[in-house]
């Protein structure tokens, strides 16, 4: 036999043929169009996403589309009763009346020394507005403190602002009641005291109407 009989014929593939050298059971790669798949409308050339009919909607997400609450601090809110809280403070620095020498503090420690005699003796000496608008004014600034705290809702602290600035509104509104509304029997710690339940209020509405 000739060397030319014993070569493989032009286009044969011999069995040193790389493209024969294969792992065996590999099957082929089959386009997604032989056997029919062409017919099933998934696969249908030029179709955008959405729904088949006979096969089912697409996949829900897995997140939900219901807003979610988030924690946050009311800053607003706490500004506005830690101002109530320093305008208290101002106050115990400064005179109350007119022509007296007794600022806000030496009131408020008077009014301690009658607490001790009962709430009667405190009550009919006046001074428990002085306490009232002091104290108070202490509460409203632990109050804005807590505001700073993340949280879903302020609510519950904007309704006890809300009464602590009731308590220290009737210890400004009573003295002013009593000597006809005249602005002038009234000094500049007492116009402090007066912002107190100003802020309070504004604070506490603004802690309670927020969502």
């Amino acid at each position: 036999m000739t060397e030319r009989e014993q070569s493989p014929a032009a286009g044969a593939r011999g069995p040193d043929d790389w493209r024969e050298q294969t792992i065996p059971g590999m099957q082929p790669v089959r386009s997604p169009w032989a056997d029919g798949a062409a017919a099933d409308p998934r696969y249908a050339p030029g179709r955008g996403p959405g729904p088949v009919p006979g096969y089912g909607s697409p996949t829900a997400p897995d997140y939900s589309t219901r807003p979610v609450r988030v924690r946050r601090p009311d800053s607003l809110a706490s500004l506005l009763l830690i101002l109530a809280g320093i305008a208290a403070g101002v106050s115990l620095l400064l005179r109350w009346l007119p022509g007296s020498e007794l600022t806000g503090w030496e009131l408020v420690r008077s009014g301690f020394d009658d607490l001790g005699g009962g709430a009667g003796e405190l009550l009919g000496s006046r001074l428990w507005q002085p306490m009232a608008v002091v104290l108070g004014g202490a509460a409203l600034f632990v109050l804005g403190l807590l505001m700073v705290l993340p949280a879903r809702t302020h609510r519950f602290l904007g309704v006890l602002a809300l009464l602590v600035s009731l308590v220290a509104g009737a210890g400004v509104l009573v003295p002013l009641a009593d000597v006809g509304w005249a602005p002038d029997t009234t000094d500049t710690g007492f116009w402090f005291a007066v912002a107190v339940p100003v802020f309070g209020l504004l604070g506490a509405l603004k802690a309670m109407f927020t969502r």
